[in-house]
């Protein structure tokens, strides 16, 4: 079914585009413009910036490790970014995680730890794990802020949304993604899902999905693509398998488009920094049955799939959902906000400089074992005390090469001297010495951003796929631990002398 003709109110939606667009920063929030289009957002989801242009409100909540307090961040102004320095001042010398993504469309629509489903969480009780807080700085406009880095295991959830659709009402979703953040796993989703946490049968979500999922819908290319997950299906169009028209989309920053009505829905995307939105599907709604008429229950998740499926990673910054089914000049419109918001990278890192390609070593500053190196016995990774008099293994083996970032070139990886072509990489938490296999998932294990130590003291160094986590010393082994968990090594006594590091030059 096409976009609706021409009209009055298109031709105001195209007049307010051309304001959005013209604008140095954001004339109006995309709330505004969706509400201008007839199809206001009954959710409204950021820790970037707010997302209606008289929005000065709180926008997320983060709670830090060492007190375990929690301190609200809204935007600087209305309509504004988020006040990042107020959380860095917070967070100074501890760790923080995401507790709460607030809705900013004053129906309550809240965004909290996901609770167990289909899929249990690996925290107390099945719930899935919060994110770091820290894990995704970015600048709008120049002005720092943070998005939401989710890994698997983590996710948000609202169970009980207001004003959601539901059954087969229209209803529209967009969202802002890093376009190199992703995996094949079920299911990096945002949007409408169930009520209970487990799948109810096909048809009932209507949430973006984002990824390279294979196992149902696919796209051109090798993905990452924007499909829609309809529960029970990932899909690229209106039938399962191949649609050739939904790209595969690969830019730093991806805005994502699904929305949906009677027997019709659509896929649209684009780079969120400059451009237009293209249409990468337009029509009828899946030929399987429970796709039309929809039974969506109007839930709200991110990160997760309807059932607690939560073995997807990837990066959210924004997203909105409406009631209704937005034009294609609205959702243009949205598009032009967007890109006036200029999304642009910043540092990963902090702290003391690392130099490519330089050797050096690691050494503990917990008072018990300040003579104690990162050192490695064969796969293993651990802590041995190694002076000036031990032997020319030992030494090669507490010596690493500072090497650019397996998975992501802003950070870095530690590659042994005396085994060349073999990494530090973490697996389920423990840090081992393992050889590049070339593999999408060893390069993103085997990548940290060393930031200024928690404790004062050298670098602190942080995974980048588990941004809550860090290396830590645990009884002389190496593990990659957050500040408080299930874990024995995830202990909250000495956490942070345990993950503070001085790094020196290499023994060899």
């Amino acid at each position: 079914m096409p976009s609706p003709p021409f009209s009055c109110l298109n031709m105001r939606t195209l007049l307010l585009l051309v304001l959005v667009a013209t604008s140095s920063l954001v004339a109006a929030g995309p709330c505004d413009i969706y509400a201008y289009g007839g199809t206001p957002c009954v959710a409204a989801h950021s820790t970037t910036r707010a997302l209606f242009n008289n929005y000065r409100g709180v926008l997320y909540q983060v709670q830090r490790g060492s007190d375990n307090t929690a301190i609200n961040i809204s935007a600087l102004s209305a309509g504004g970014v988020a006040n990042a320095a107020a959380q860095d001042t917070f967070c100074a010398s501890t760790t923080c995680i995401i507790t709460t993504i607030f809705d900013q469309s004053g129906r309550g629509n809240h965004l909290t730890q996901a609770p167990p489903g289909g899929f249990n969480g690996p925290e107390v009780n099945g719930f899935d794990t919060l994110t770091s807080a820290t894990g995704a700085p970015v600048t709008l406009n120049g002005r720092k802020a943070y998005g939401v880095f989710l890994f698997p295991g983590s996710g948000y959830r609202n169970n009980a949304a207001s004003g959601t659709a539901k059954g087969d009402a229209a209803q529209g979703m967009y969202a802002v993604f890093d376009g190199t953040h992703f995996n094949g796993n079920c299911c990096f989703d945002y949007g409408n899902a169930e009520t209970s946490s487990l799948d109810t049968g096909n048809g009932h979500m209507e949430a973006i999905y984002f990824g390279d999922a294979t196992g149902s819908g696919i796209g051109s290319g090798s993905g990452p693509w924007i499909m829609a997950d309809l529960e029970n299906g990932l899909f690229s169009g209106s039938n399962v398998g191949l649609n050739t028209g939904d790209q595969s989309i690969t830019q730093r920053f991806v805005t994502a488009v699904v929305k949906g009505q009677p027997n019709h829905w659509a896929i649209r995307g684009a780079d969120a920094t400059s451009g237009s939105l293209s249409t990468f599907f337009d029509g009828a709604r899946p030929n399987v049955a429970g796709y039309s008429p929809m039974s969506k229950e109007g839930a709200i998740i991110l990160g997760i799939g309807g059932d607690n499926s939560n073995g997807a990673q990837g990066t959210f910054y924004e997203g909105v959902m409406t009631s209704g089914f937005p034009s294609d000049a609205t959702e243009n419109a949205v598009q032009a906000n967007i890109v006036a918001a200029k999304y642009a990278t910043t540092s990963l890192t902090s702290g003391p400089a690392l130099t490519v390609g330089s050797s050096i070593s690691l050494r503990a500053t917990t008072a018990c074992c300040t003579t104690r190196f990162i050192a490695h016995t064969g796969a293993t990774v651990n802590t041995q005390i190694v002076t000036s008099s031990s032997d020319i293994t030992l030494k090669q083996q507490a010596s690493w090469t500072v090497r650019t970032g397996l998975g992501n070139s802003a950070c870095f990886s530690f590659e042994s001297v005396d085994t060349p072509g073999s990494f530090i990489r973490h697996f389920n938490f423990e840090l081992l010495l393992n050889a590049n296999d070339g593999s999408k998932l060893f390069s993103e294990d085997a990548t940290y951003c060393p930031q200024a130590g928690l404790n004062g003291q050298g670098n602190s160094i942080r995974s980048w796929s588990f941004p809550t986590r860090y290396f830590r010393h645990f009884n002389a082994v190496l593990f990659v631990a957050s500040n408080g968990g299930v874990r024995d090594f995830d202990a909250t006594a000495s956490f942070n002398d345990d993950v503070s590091w001085v790094i020196s030059n290499g023994f060899a």
